[in-house]
């Protein structure tokens, strides 16, 4: 489903320069640990991302081991660069402390920035056109005579050709004299639209031809956007088309304020949309699992709503949709999902039909013990139907199974007669206690339950009364099913359904649990915020029993 688009400027293949461990590591939130970030480094060299710009050079301790173990490494694809800035006003490269810094990064290669908008020449450098502009020349130079690759970063340039465009263009003009390797037009402040980008981009790549001296080849053209507009990659994307080659931006959208430009939607665009090669298609079959990666690594939780690679990209709620796709996928998809390492999910609400119920027991390959499928594709009409019932009525009553794969499964066996309880529930007793003002709350449970014609009493302490609740239902069954104890809570969200209520308000709970190897969500209702939580932890464990094949007391 490729649209091929060209204005007719340029025909050559994408490039993609990382600024994650820079620019991303700048936004809110974002913090890369010394090893992360090594680990960043090898997951996009795996990728196929020619360049990296591994962080600021002299500005603090973490980017200079960074290039320090970088050093180190083999890297099949990706080349790490420093970042910095042009030298100071009325000063010489040989004795700016940051411009040494790009030289004793050992990298190879630099990426420095300059201004182009004479507001930032008047105001934040307090110097001359004239000189802002040696600034920039003798910087690239001073580092190309070093052996360097240099990447020059012409930022605020779109506001400053919009201010003065002879000016702007003399700054890249300066920077290409002196040999920079490539020129990347900034949108530093977010604000330009797409179509004043393609159209400055255009001009700018023309004047760059038409000058251009025969015997000195033309350097790459780039584009670096922020998201201040909720339009990077529009950005990006129409820059390249207008024949910037060198496409910046950050993975999963880091960056400061509302973010760089995304490349985990940006990678698949170019590729898959305007048919140029960016990575291998094995490789970008792997881009879901590298944005997930990322985000691990910075303990950011996933954004379900990311195009193409979140987890609600390809969803389908309304049964219409599900029948579609069921029919023929490109009804309601515009790519594979597979193509970017994803898969299509099926959403139980109340707007869930037979469709929707059929293609979630055959996706999670729940076996059905006593029905007539043992994946759900065979069941009964009446069958479904007494699933879809049971679904449409625990929705009402406030469950919500779109996070709750796990907590589904198990009602499908309950609606159908196939379940049997791996153990029954005689009772429990929570207790939530404060010492003094300035202590903690801990919290005790105890539960009491039966397994087979065995009864098990067992207590659990934890810093709320949930954690309490689990370790005690784990410790009760552990005895008897050695496999629970790898079950571990990894999400804990709670929901109040009706405001209104106050106090009494219906509660709705939601679980994510891991046995190492494996999540899987269940969700909890009820008025007792406990007792929510207690049905959510009763889904989860019985839900590890049942993939584990642990055979039901008789």
């Amino acid at each position: 489903m490729n649209e091929h688009f060209s204005d007719s400027d340029t025909e050559l293949p994408p490039v993609i320069y990382d600024a994650t461990l820079r620019d991303g590591a700048q936004a809110l939130g974002i913090a890369f640990s010394r090893a992360g970030k090594l680990r960043f480094a090898h997951l996009l060299d795996e990728f196929g991302v020619p360049w990296l710009e591994g962080g600021f050079a002299g500005s603090n301790e973490r980017d200079r081991q960074f290039f320090e173990d970088a050093a180190k490494e083999k890297f099949s694809r990706v080349r790490i660069v420093a970042f910095g800035s042009t030298r100071r006003a009325g000063g010489r490269c040989a004795d700016d402390p940051l411009v040494q810094a790009l030289l004793g990064a050992g990298t190879g290669a630099a990426a420095i920035y300059g201004k182009s908008w004479r507001l930032h020449v008047r105001e934040v450098l307090r110097t001359t056109d004239s000189e802002n502009l040696d600034m920039v020349s003798e910087t690239v130079a001073y580092l190309k005579e070093h052996g360097l690759a240099v990447h020059f970063d012409a930022e605020h340039f779109f506001d400053g050709y919009k201010d003065d465009p002879g000016y702007a263009l003399s700054v890249l003009e300066r920077a290409r004299e002196a040999g920079a390797d490539s020129i990347t037009l900034c949108d530093t402040n977010g604000g330009t639209m797409p179509e004043a980008v393609h159209d400055i981009v255009s001009a700018v790549f023309s004047s760059m031809r038409r000058t251009a001296a025969p015997d000195v080849p033309m350097p790459v053209l780039g584009i670096h956007a922020h998201n201040d507009c909720g339009m990077a990659i529009a950005v990006s994307l129409a820059a390249f088309r207008a024949g910037a080659q060198m496409i910046q931006g950050c993975m999963n959208g880091y960056g400061e304020r509302a973010g760089n430009a995304n490349l985990t939607t940006i990678i698949p665009a170019l590729q898959l949309k305007l048919g140029r090669r960016v990575v291998e298609p094995e490789k970008l079959a792997g881009l879901r699992a590298l944005s997930l990666a990322v985000d691990d690594l910075v303990n950011q939780r996933p954004d379900p709503r990311a195009p193409f690679v979140g987890e609600s990209a390809f969803s389908h709620k309304a049964g219409a949709h599900v029948a579609g796709v069921r029919r023929n996928p490109a009804t309601f998809e515009h790519i594979r999902p597979e193509a970017v390492g994803n898969e299509r999910h099926v959403v139980l609400s109340e707007l869930s039909g037979a469709a929707n119920v059929l293609y979630r027991l055959k996706q999670t390959g729940a076996a059905i013990d006593g029905s007539a499928g043992a994946d759900g594709g065979d069941l009964s009409r009446e069958e479904v139907r007494r699933v879809v019932d049971e679904l449409k009525s625990r929705e009402a009553e406030g469950f919500s199974f779109e996070s709750a794969d796990a907590s589904f499964r198990i009602l499908a066996r309950k609606a159908l007669g196939a379940h049997k309880p791996f153990f029954e529930l005689e009772g429990f007793r929570v207790f939530v206690e404060k010492r003094g003002g300035d202590r903690d709350c801990r919290s005790e449970a105890t539960v009491k339950l039966r397994v087979g014609d065995h009864s098990e009493l067992a207590a659990g302490e934890g810093g709320g009364p949930v954690d309490a609740l689990d370790k005690a239902l784990r410790t009760a069954l552990t005895k008897f099913y050695p496999e629970i104890a790898k079950v571990v809570l990894t999400d804990f969200r709670v929901r109040i359904l009706d405001s209104k209520e106050a106090t009494k308000a219906v509660t709705r709970v939601l679980i994510e649990s891991t046995d190492g190897s494996m999540r899987w969500g269940t969700v909890g209702v009820s008025e007792n915020i406990i007792e929510a939580a207690w049905q959510a932890l009763l889904d989860s464990v019985e839900y590890k029993l049942l993939v584990s094949g642990t055979p039901a007391p008789r």
